[in-house]
Order: C-alpha cells, then sequence, then structure tokens
C-alpha cells in the first residue's frame, strides 16, 4: 500500500524484515522441539537459538541464483549459525514455516487493527449518546420520512461497528493455525507430537487436516471479514456525505486553520475524509474477492494464491486500519447542526409527521383506508408555505376527532423519541 494510507504502526508489521523475523520464530522454536523429543542434537536447537540471523539484502542475493525464497531465507540463517545450521528446517516443508509465520503476523496486525476498531466505537458512542434527542429527519428512498434522532442514526452504526468487530476477532481466531504436517500433509518427515508441541509454544492451534498448505478457506474468511468490516465504514461515510449536501447541510467534516476545499472556489469545506473512506471500500472488497479466488488451488497445493496474498493481505490490514481512523477522527470533529437539522424537518410542512396523524385518526375510530385517503390528500395539496398543522386544524373531518391540543402534539416529536434511549443503551452499555 502507499505510504498516503500506511499508519507507522500497521504498516511496520509487514515489512520483509518482519516477515523473515516471524520465519525465523518458527524455525527456532522447531529446532527447540525436535531437541527437546531427542529429534535433532540439543546442542545444534542451542545453536540455531543463539546464532540464527538473517538480511534481507542476502536473502535476496542467494534467491536470484534459487528462485525459491524460503531456501534463499534457510541457507542465509545456515550461513550465520555454521555446522549445526543443516538442522534448520528439518523435516518441514517451505509452507510449514511461511503458512506458521503469517499467522503470527497476522495476530499482531489484529491486535494494532482491534485498538483502531474499539477507537472507532469510543467515537460513534460518544455520539449516540450526546445527540440521543437531537432530532433530525429520518429518510427512506431519499426523501423525508419520519423524525427520527442523530443520536439513533449513530447508535445502528455503533451496533453494526461492534458486529464487524466480532467477526473481524472471529476471523482473526480461525487463522492462528499451526501446520507442519510436511509436503502434502501426511507428516511423513515430522510427527503430529512436534506441530502440537511448536503450536503450543507460538500460542496457535495445529491444523485440522492439511493439504501442503493452511486450507485458504481461513484466509478468504479474514478478507471478507475486512471486507465487511469496509462496507460498514461505507455505509456511515455515506450517511455523513449526504448530510454535508449544500441542500441538507446538517453536519460538516471539520475544517482546520488553513485547510482549503477547492483551487477554484474558496468557499468549499468538502467532505473529503467520508469519501476518501468510501473509495478505500471499494479495495477492502476487492480483497476479498482474491481471496476466495485464492481458495480452489490445484490438488495439495499450487503457487497462485502466494503472488495475492503478499499484496492483498498487507493492503487489507493497512486499508482497514487507515480508514478506521480516519473515520474516528472525522466523527470525533464532527459539527452537528441542531438547529439546521429543525430547519429541515420544517421544510417538510409537516409531512414527517402523516404516520402519526394517519394512527391517531385510527385511534379515534376513523377506517384506515379512509384515514390514509385523507391525510394524503391533505398532504398532497399543501402550497408554497403552508403546514400540514394548519390543514388538519381546518378539516371538519379531523375535527370531528382529534381536539387542536392532540393535533399540536402530534408535531413535537416527542412519541418519536420516546423509546430512542432506551433503544441506544443496547449498545453503549
Amino acid at each position: 500500500m502507499i505510504e498516503r494510507y500506511t499508519r507507522p504502526e500497521m504498516g511496520l508489521l509487514w515489512h520483509a524484515d518482519q516477515r523473515f523475523g516471524k520465519m525465523m520464530q518458527v524455525e527456532i522454536a522447531v529446532a527447540q522441539v525436535q531437541a527437546g523429543m531427542g529429534i535433532i542434537p540439543a546442542r545444534a536447537a542451542k545453536s540455531i537459538a543463539q546464532k540464527s540471523r538473517f538480511n534481507v539484502k542476502r536473502i535476496s542475493e542467494i534467491e536470484k541464483e534459487t528462485k525459491h525464497d524460503v531456501i534463499a531465507f534457510v541457507s542465509n540463517l545456515a550461513e550465520n549459525v555454521g555446522p549445526d545450521g543443516k538442522f534448520i528446517h528439518y523435516g518441514m516443508t517451505s509452507s510449514d514455516v511461511l503458512d506458521t509465520a503469517f499467522s503470527l503476523q497476522v495476530r499482531e496486525a489484529g491486535e494494532v487493527l482491534k485498538k483502531s476498531m474499539e477507537a472507532l466505537e469510543k467515537s460513534l458512542k460518544s455520539l449516540a449518546v450526546k445527540h440521543a434527542e437531537t432530532l433530525c429527519a429520518g429518510r427512506t428512498h431519499g426523501m423525508f420520512a419520519e423524525p427520527t434522532t442523530f443520536g439513533f442514526k449513530m447508535a445502528g452504526f455503533l451496533a453494526e461497528a461492534q458486529r464487524n468487530h466480532k467477526r473481524v476477532k472471529e476471523a482473526l481466531e480461525n487463522m492462528m493455525i499451526c501446520k507442519l504436517s510436511g509436503a502434502v500433509g501426511t507428516y511423513s518427515s515430522q510427527a503430529p507430537r512436534v506441530e502440537a508441541a511448536v503450536a503450543k509454544k507460538l500460542k496457535l492451534k495445529s491444523e485440522t487436516i492439511a493439504t501442503q498448505v493452511i486450507p485458504r478457506d481461513r484466509h478468504a474468511e479474514m478478507l471478507n471479514s475486512l471486507a465487511l468490516l469496509g462496507t460498514g465504514l461505507e455505509r456511515l461515510a455515506i450517511e455523513l456525505r449526504h448530510l454535508q449536501r449544500s441542500d441538507v447541510a446538517e453536519v460538516t467534516e471539520g475544517f482546520t486553520k488553513g485547510q482549503k476545499g477547492s483551487s477554484a472556489m474558496p468557499h468549499k469545506k468538502n467532505p473529503i475524509s467520508a469519501e476518501n473512506i468510501s473509495g478505500l471500500s471499494r479495495l477492502l472488497r476487492s480483497y476479498a474477492i482474491a481471496g476466495m479466488e485464492n481458495v480452489a488451488l490445484w490438488h495439495e497445493r499450487d503457487i497462485s494464491h502466494s503472488s495475492v496474498e503478499r499484496v492483498v493481505f498487507p493492503d487489507a490490514f493497512i486499508v482497514a486500519d487507515y480508514a478506521l481512523n480516519r473515520m474516528s477522527i472525522l466523527l470525533d470533529g464532527l459539527d452537528v447542526d441542531k438547529r439546521q437539522m429543525l430547519l429541515n424537518i420544517d421544510r417538510s410542512q409537516g409531512q414527517i409527521f402523516s404516520s402519526h396523524v394517519l394512527l391517531s385518526l385510527i385511534q379515534k375510530g376513523m377506517i384506515r383506508e379512509e384515514a390514509y385517503a385523507l391525510v394524503q390528500r391533505l398532504c398532497h395539496s399543501l402550497g408554497v408555505g403552508e403546514h400540514l398543522r394548519k390543514k388538519l386544524l381546518e378539516s371538519s373531518e379531523v375535527r370531528k376527532l382529534l381536539k387542536p391540543k392532540e393535533i399540536e402534539e402530534i408535531f413535537t416529536g416527542k412519541k418519536h423519541k420516546k423509546s430512542i434511549k432506551e433503544i441506544i443503551k443496547r449498545v453503549t452499555t
């Protein structure tokens, strides 16, 4: 991923030295377990643990000749270990070290991502609680529907964020796999007990049944969980983008001193963060597709997945981490215009309360079809500057059933707010 969208803490985890570092950690753990079981000399395991070193540049030099990065890596370790280096990678195939080390790398990336997901949830929770009773227009099909509150909107996005957090956590757990079962997964060169002991040492789980590689449905699940996380961020981003439109103007992204919105139009305050997040979510969905394409490998394995994973996994974690943090910053600096929200409700000329007018008439004895037709007719007959409240007060049919005080009560929005605080508590406590 380009530097522009890479936060240092996450980006560092995907550098080549981190990848080889995790591979070295696996090789040392395997040697120590093998020595404890009498498979290799104890002296060799001690030497491997103490002397193992790698140099990324040297690995690249060896790979130019071998055309095999794992052989190049193992050869570089052996160069530094000396005679006991022959016991490095003993009984293992390339995917044993690659897949197990990858589990360790993903685990660290998951810890960074966890903090970013928690930060987003904290930001959403703050807005949900603060604006629990901030009345605003609810919209369906982009049109005025019924009143809601801005806090309730944010609580819905918080609930989704919590679900996505759970999905990511479960996907991470399902990727914490140790695989040391050899060339086609039959343990012909290494007993299952070695794998079990190394898995325990590295705080991983043994694969149930592997081929030469850990089955890639686990990896696809991981990328799909990140895609869903991104889709949730985009749903929120689109909501904020719409609310920032000039003709809506209910919220505005933070605008810092010296910031410019347009090179040509000095007045502009564009929803750039929300738009950026919408774009990044498209990348996350594309990575999920690539992950699913990687599941169907030939027979016990091929390497068509390898090139894909070297790109999509670092990028997916980096993009998800960046988008989460950018959204948190956006939310923490969001300007919520309560006055404009009420003005927009008023722009509906009272039609936004039509469903409660309908219910009130039915409760007073009017047949539903007649009540619906009456309210619809009054709404559709509103002229410029007219309000549904006035139409109701002037209607003889309505006056027979509803008192002026009852009509006024409908337009206060109290009924729309009465349950919201309790509902918000479902995700904030």
